[in-house]
Formats: C-alpha cells, sequence, structure tokens
C-alpha cells in the first residue's frame, strides 16, 4: 500500500496581538500541519514578545510587513473591529487568505466590499465566528434541522458578565465599534439565526453609557406563528449566558458559555440528560482546521461561514443598531 502524502503545512500570521489573538494562538500551535509563521502589531517590541511566546519565526513592527511577506498562506486578523474591512483588503490584494474575526466588519456595506474584494482576487475569505464550527453546537443545529424533539417554538439566548466602566479600553470606545452588540450581542443574534434563520420583524431596547457605546440590547426577533427569540447582551450586567432552545417535544440547552465549548442539557418528558464533549482545548482549532482545508482544497468561500451567512448576520445587527440608534460613525 502506498504512504499518503502529508498535507502541506499551512503558515499563518497574525495581525494586531491583543486578547482575542493569545487565544487563537494557543489554539492553532497544537494543529497539525499548520504554523504560526509570522505575527504584526504596530509596536516591534509586543510583537517581538508575542512571537517569543508562541514560536513564530517572523515578528513584524507593521500590518503591511507581514501581508507582503511572501512565506505568509493565510492571516488571521484580530484588530479591533473598525480596522476589518482595511486590513482585510490589504491581505486579499496581496493573496493572502484571510479569517477575520468577528464582527467581518462595522456594517452591510463593508462586509459587501471585503466579499467583492475576495471574489475579484480568487482569495479565501472567512468570517472568525468560532461558535459555528464547536461539536456542541453543530450537534445542536443537527437535532433541530432533523426535528428530532419537533418544531422549534422558541429560543432564547444571551450573553452578559459586569465590566466597570473605563474610558480607556477599547470595549468601551465606541468609535472602535466597543460596546455590547457588537462585541458579544453578535452570539445571540447568531444563535437566531442559524437555528431560525432570518426574522420577519426586530423588536430592541438599549442602555447607553455617557459616551454613547452601548451597555446592554434587549431584542426580540419575531417569525410568525407566534415562533420568537429572545435575546440579551451586557457589558453591565452578569447574565446566565446561556441558549435554550424550546422544541415541541424537549427543550436543548446550551449551558453556561454557549459560545464556547460546553455540556448541553435536554430536558425530555421530565428527563434530563447531559452530554459532555469533552473539550480540551479552547476551541479554537476548529475552526482553525476547517480553513486549512478550504485553503489546501482550493476554495474562496466556506461551505459552513459562507457569505451569505456573514452577509445575514451582518444585516441583523445593522437592524438591531437601527432600532436601538446607535451609529458608530
Amino acid at each position: 500500500m502506498k504512504n499518503q502524502l502529508r498535507p502541506r503545512t499551512i503558515r499563518w500570521g497574525i495581525i494586531g496581538l491583543g486578547n482575542i489573538a493569545n487565544k487563537f494562538a494557543t489554539d492553532l500551535i497544537t494543529v497539525p500541519d499548520a504554523q504560526l509563521y509570522a505575527v504584526a502589531s504596530r509596536s516591534q517590541d509586543k510583537a517581538n514578545a508575542f512571537a517569543l511566546q508562541y514560536k513564530a519565526i517572523k515578528a513584524y513592527g507593521n500590518y503591511e510587513d507581514l501581508t507582503k511577506d511572501p512565506n505568509v498562506d493565510a492571516v488571521y486578523i484580530a484588530t479591533p473591529h473598525t480596522f476589518h474591512k482595511a486590513n482585510t483588503i490589504t491581505c486579499l490584494k496581496q493573496g493572502r487568505a484571510v479569517l477575520c474575526e468577528k464582527p467581518l466588519a462595522m456594517n452591510l456595506e463593508e462586509v459587501e466590499d471585503m466579499i467583492a474584494c475576495a471574489q475579484a482576487n480568487n482569495t479565501l475569505l472567512m468570517e472568525g465566528l468560532w461558535t459555528y464550527f464547536l461539536p456542541h453546537y453543530q450537534y445542536v443545529l443537527s437535532l433541530l434541522q432533523d426535528k428530532r424533539y419537533g418544531k422549534l417554538i422558541k429560543l432564547e439566548a444571551d450573553f452578559g458578565f459586569h465590566c466597570a466602566f473605563d474610558e480607556h479600553s477599547r470595549l468601551f470606545n465606541k468609535s472602535l465599534g466597543g460596546g455590547s452588540l457588537l462585541d458579544i450581542g453578535i452570539y445571540p443574534i447568531f444563535a437566531a439565526l442559524s437555528s431560525l434563520g432570518i426574522p420577519n420583524t426586530i423588536d430592541a431596547k438599549a442602555s447607553f453609557y455617557d459616551n454613547g457605546a452601548d451597555s446592554s440590547c434587549h431584542m426580540v426577533f419575531n417569525y410568525g406563528d407566534n415562533v420568537k427569540a429572545y435575546l440579551k447582551s451586557s457589558i453591565k450586567t452578569d447574565l446566565p449566558t446561556e441558549a435554550i432552545f424550546y422544541c415541541e417535544k424537549a427543550n436543548i440547552k446550551i449551558n453556561r458559555m454557549f459560545f464556547r465549548p460546553t455540556t448541553l442539557s435536554i430536558i425530555s418528558n421530565g428527563k434530563k440528560e447531559k452530554k459532555d464533549f469533552n473539550e480540551s482545548a479552547l476551541g479554537y482549532h476548529y475552526e482553525i482546521s476547517h480553513f486549512n482545508q478550504l485553503l489546501r482544497d482550493g476554495k474562496t468561500e466556506s461551505n459552513i461561514m459562507t457569505f451569505d451567512f456573514s452577509r445575514n448576520l451582518m444585516m441583523l445587527l445593522d437592524k438591531v443598531r437601527n432600532r436601538i440608534d446607535l451609529n458608530y460613525s
């Protein structure tokens, strides 16, 4: 029997070296046939320290030099939301495949520009919403799609934590896309879109800090036939951070921190069944492995996180922003 050829190693670059980049790098270096090749920050010292910690070969003190490095196959963009479009387009024009951290951009117009650039350059682009690729979430979607417990009639999903206001933090800086909606409200909205689709109407209300950034957002997505999704986000108040799918014959509950690797509870006929997916890594390796395979196969769009899904997700975020009168410009 002939020996199988080993898959080619995907050499990664990371642009923007904040908290999320550290988590991504932690999992990236555990993925077979993937290498953290280069990192870039606006600070050379920060780039050097990050490269040393995660054993990257190259450390750049600016983003542009990384995008021009011919040895970089794929770039993970982890800069603040307002820079996603510009950073992504720079990479795509250099022929670098891009995994851009969620939200893909600030609004639907920017998303369309990024997709158009990817298509014009025949280069892979994908939004990095890691939850979509996690086994526990894919399992729930399979139960819902198969109608294992009948029709889905209600969803409750929230994401909230208390964080003291800090005017110097990106999280509270509206000019960088800070606030609860884009940072964490995207997860409950993602849960609704992936399970119920696009709602007929949206109701929403929000609270705000003095600088205009939203501290919390309460949303109701209406689907007709009295099917609704009740969604919440907050960076001012601790919330259960669960997703509960109410079906005709059972309730499927993704337990605390539903957006990351966690457990499920299925309550049916008065009995509670718990499912544990026994994760050892942080969970980013699933989207990384998916992206790597797309790149090896010469694909320019994910079959899971499709362009249309990213369009619809941003369209819903835009509609919520309009309802609560939140304007980032």
